[in-house]
């Protein structure tokens, strides 16, 4: 068995809205956005759904404020790590 195609965590959405707001695509290549991603997907819960609308009609406008603010937190978190392994390679 495996889980349908269409089941995603609806943070990596909220995730990558933050990432182009940021531009950090542009400031670090593929491989470390790869890390970075999973760096700020691992310090979320993970909420899982099937269709994105159904988060858009459903989800109260207060949570999803703070999803947003638990994403910019990790995201701050990766940065902020990211400094400190630039840092040691120097």
């Amino acid at each position: 068995m495996r889980l349908h195609d269409d089941i995603h965590n609806f943070y990596e959405k909220i995730v990558i809205e933050e990432i182009i707001k940021r531009e950090l695509d542009k400031q670090y290549n593929e491989d470390v956005m790869a890390d970075f991603c999973c760096t700020v997907l691992n310090q979320l819960p993970p909420r899982y759904i099937r269709y994105d609308v159904d988060m858009a009609f459903y989800l109260p406008q207060a949570e999803r404020i703070q999803m947003e603010e638990r994403v910019a937190i990790a995201i701050n978190v990766a940065i902020e790590q990211i400094a400190k392994k630039k840092s040691l390679h120097e």
